[in-house]
């Protein structure tokens, strides 16, 4: 079990940095954070409809399995305790 959560809090900080970079690709939406870093400035270079959409898909799934792996390593952290 100790081997178990070892490799999920692994995929948690890996999942996590890779959520953290999807995060930024996202197209501005004006007025934010993302406007400081040029993301508001280049609009003739901004992703496609569809790439988009793809890109959001992805950030949507792994925040998903991020969510997941965390409620996974609480409830096996309890049973670890509790046994």
């Amino acid at each position: 079990m100790d081997g178990l959560l070892l490799v999920l809090k692994i995929l948690v900080a890996v999942s996590s940095v890779f959520l953290i970079l999807l995060i930024l690709l996202h197209k501005g939406r004006g007025g934010g954070v993302s406007d400081m870093f040029g993301g508001g400035v280049s609009s003739s270079m901004s992703a496609s409809g569809s790439s988009q959409k793809l890109l959001t898909r992805t950030t949507v799934t792994i925040a998903v399995l991020w969510a997941a792996m965390i409620v996974l390593i609480g409830v096996f952290s309890r049973l670890n305790v509790d046994s």
